[in-house]
């Protein structure tokens, strides 16, 4: 958080944190055009956040969002008409959609939206193991699909989004790297830029024109540095991460409107007295797995994310030289957040795809640490391998912009922060309670089980 004070005409200087990234701008027309063509039209955004061929993040301009929208509803074919109903439940068995891709792949067919899509699944609540029939099977809430306004794939009647098969294929073949280092994304300024900022600050003696003296602090911060790990930057999966994030510190510094009622923004929270450099980040937010007595049946509860917060600390060179437990207005912003999440994901797609490659991450962790395809026998080479069914690649984000968002109070200006997503679903599964009742759905479940790769 950056401070600037007047004491007596003079204009005293507190650096203890970074600009807020974020910097709205157009689509650029070859990256438009680029959209446009191919089957990977419909992917190439996500929740209204757009990156460009050099890896830049950026908002998409309204015009350029309804393009897209456009353009996606016109790729989607028409939902087949055994998944076009809401239901509770609809099964995914892994094995026979696993032979689907594989037979796909020889006849040399391209993927269709309902493979795409993993039959309209909104979440997955289950997953079932079936010995008799050689099978893994996934579970959950689904419904026919189409295109909103953003061009984001949503069920017809819920608006929520669908599951993407390119986010399980990420799961699955990422388990061992959450393993040992969990999936992250952070965005954060460079030790140069910080350093610039700054130099550039020790000349001020006055804020003088705010808009000129932001646009300086900007340009000397310049652009900030996006990492990704645990899953291949260039995937659906990374890009839902960095847009959450994205979208998480617009919210917070006041840069977008908050599309909910109580979800205020951090600026107006912020004493106007303190120094402080609030790091939000979001993570998984999960009560304990239950599981039936034989262990075949498993079901994710109580899940959703939250937010954490702590302080960061800089030196003049801009090296970061530590952390510190949170201002009790960070943490009030960082608590606000995680109980409206709910609501948020229910007008923001993007928090909603956060949140299911969340409960994807923890079901590839599971299907490994429980040796799920040796209990059932079950061989999921082209879930597993990209040889067999590549994986589609996005641009890389690697750079935003800096954009300073500003709140006077009294003689203070509140100007910057920073944040990031952290999963460790490892640590998710290492508790399961019995339950009863889990094993009755499974019952149900492999009971009504047909010859397609899905069934309700």
């Amino acid at each position: 958080m950056l401070r600037l004070r007047w004491l007596k005409h003079e204009l005293k200087l507190a650096i203890a944190g970074m600009l807020v990234v974020g910097a709205a701008a157009a689509l650029p027309n070859s990256a438009t055009a680029q959209i446009a063509t191919g089957v990977g039209l419909v992917n190439r955004q996500v929740g209204g956040v757009a990156i460009d061929a050099e890896g830049v993040l950026s908002n998409i301009d309204p015009v350029a969002r309804k393009e897209l929208g456009e353009l996606r509803k016109k790729a989607l074919a028409g939902v087949p008409v055994d998944l076009d109903d809401k239901t509770e439940l609809r099964m995914v068995s892994l094995r026979l959609l696993d032979q689907h891709l594989q037979k796909l792949r020889t006849e040399n067919k391209p993927l269709t939206d309902d493979v795409r899509y993993l039959a309209g699944l909104q979440r997955v609540r289950y997953i079932f193991l079936d010995p008799a029939n050689q099978d893994i099977v996934l579970a959950g809430p689904a419904e026919g699909w189409k295109s909103d306004a953003l061009g984001n794939v949503v069920g017809e009647t819920t608006g929520q989004p669908v599951l993407h098969l390119d986010d399980l294929l990420v799961a699955l073949r990422s388990a061992d790297q959450a393993r040992n280092g969990g999936i992250s994304c952070s965005i954060n300024p460079t030790e140069e830029g910080r350093a610039r900022l700054n130099q550039v600050m020790s000349t001020k003696r006055t804020i003088g024109n705010p808009q000129q003296t932001f646009a300086e602090y900007e340009n000397a911060l310049g652009l900030q540095t996006i990492t990704v790990g645990g899953v291949p930057g260039d995937s659906h999966f990374a890009r839902v991460l960095v847009a959450a994030d994205y979208r998480m510190k617009r919210l917070a510094m006041k840069l977008d409107p908050s599309p909910i009622h109580g979800l205020v923004n951090y600026l107006d929270m912020a004493p106007a007295k303190g120094n402080a450099s609030p790091r939000w980040w979001l993570s998984p937010n999960y009560e304990a797995l239950q599981k039936d007595p034989e262990g075949l049946a498993w079901e994710l509860s109580g899940v959703g994310v939250k937010c954490l917060t702590e302080e960061d600390t800089f030196a003049d060179d801009g090296k970061q030289t530590g952390t510190v437990k949170a201002t009790p207005a960070a943490q009030r912003w960082a608590d606000i957040f995680t109980a409206k999440y709910a609501d948020l994901a229910a007008k923001e797609p993007v928090f909603a795809e956060l949140r299911n490659c969340i409960d994807l991450a923890v079901i590839a962790a599971l299907i490994q640490k429980e040796d799920f395809q040796k209990q059932a026998s079950c061989q999921l080479g082209a879930l597993l391998s990209n040889a067999e069914t590549p994986i589609e690649k996005y641009n890389v984000p690697t750079k935003v912009a800096a954009k300073a968002s500003a709140v006077k109070k009294g003689r203070n200006w509140i100007i910057a922060t920073s944040g990031g997503v952290m999963i460790q679903p490892w640590e998710m599964i290492q508790e399961a309670k019995k339950s009863d009742t889990v094993a009755t759905v499974r019952t149900k479940a492999v009971t009504a089980r047909q010859g397609n790769w899905y069934w309700d």
